[in-house]
């Protein structure tokens, strides 16, 4: 297959650690050939969806992932119909440029390729909010750009973590205790003065044993989970704030939110998932660019790449 991966530059990649270099290295091993570009580099010309694409091949020791020239590329300009299977890496912020970016998709799909994850499901799924279509599985929580409602949910529950909807990699994500300390300052902060909406959600003390990832591949599990802990007198689990990542088998209730989950998303075009659980509840459903394939290869051995690719080349034949 021809497979076009719509990413960040490939010269930031850090391949020792990044999902999307292990989708690549399995797809070239099984002898697809690769393509990348960036959001930008896509135009809709004449009633047709094209890019300006990097053709690229893997090169040096594949067992090294601490080469720094770890590919060679050439420019060409092609219809994205013309490739087997389009992958949608770009990481957030989920901006308006990203939204443009899935209307383009979106013409190109309706032209006959095939895009995963699907735009409309991208678009529809908002990693904060997607979480309310299945409230068995989730913690108190209140989205509102209301500054009293805010302040009458830390009244409740004393013990709260607020956040903002467009946020990633921890960023924006507060906790603010039964004193209260700067709450108002953080919701002012955040809301932007009541002109953007904020996430309230009751802290999870089981936080102390990580922020769990839960990958979903064509609606089914991978069986590990990536714990990110917290580290010292940080609340945030993040691997880009500084969390350990640690590889352990799916709980009892983290298969009974992948099972439910799963197919219902499978359905709408999501390919790959990443559920976020703290404990035993539901705290996000990333649809962008979901991570963690590195980290659990490594630790448990299961290929998480080799699953995903699987499931790809089901999909898109």
């Amino acid at each position: 297959m021809d497979i076009l991966f719509i990413a960040d530059p490939l010269e930031r990649f850090r391949i020792y650690k990044d999902s999307t270099y292990a989708m690549m290295a399995e797809a070239a091993r099984r002898g697809h050939k690769l393509y990348a570009c960036e959001p930008q580099h896509l135009a809709w010309v004449n009633g047709k969806v094209e890019a300006d694409v990097r053709h690229f091949e893997i090169v040096g020791d594949g067992a090294d992932l601490h080469r720094e020239r770890w590919y060679v590329a050439q420019k060409a300009s092609r219809e994205l119909t013309s490739f087997d299977a389009i992958l949608m890496r770009k990481d957030p912020p989920f901006d308006m440029e990203y939204v443009t970016s899935t209307w383009l998709l979106e013409m190109a799909e309706r032209a006959g390729a095939k895009i995963f994850n699907r735009p409309q499901a991208i678009r529809d799924h908002s990693e904060k909010l997607a979480i309310g279509e299945f409230g068995q599985f989730v913690a108190p929580t209140l989205v509102t750009r209301n500054a009293a409602r805010l302040r009458a949910f830390h009244e409740e529950h004393q013990d709260v973590i607020l956040k903002p909807l467009d946020g990633m990699g921890g960023m924006g994500v507060f906790r603010v205790k039964s004193d209260g300390m700067n709450l108002g300052s953080i919701i002012e902060m955040l809301s932007a003065d009541g002109a953007r909406s904020v996430m309230a959600q009751k802290f999870i003390p089981e936080i102390k044993d990580g922020d769990k990832r839960i990958l979903l591949i064509g609606g089914e599990p991978v069986p590990y989970a990536l714990a990110r802990i917290p580290q010292g007198n940080e609340v945030r689990g993040n691997l880009a704030a500084g969390g350990l990542g640690r590889a352990q088998p799916l709980t009892a209730r983290d298969l009974e939110i992948a099972k439910t989950l799963g197919p219902t998303l499978a359905a709408r075009g999501l390919l790959l998932v990443g559920l976020d659980a703290i404990g035993d509840w539901l705290t996000e459903v990333n649809v962008t660019s979901p991570t963690c394939f590195r980290e659990i290869m490594e630790q448990t051995g299961f290929d998480v790449a080799a699953m995903f690719i699987d499931a790809l080349e089901r999909a898109a034949a």
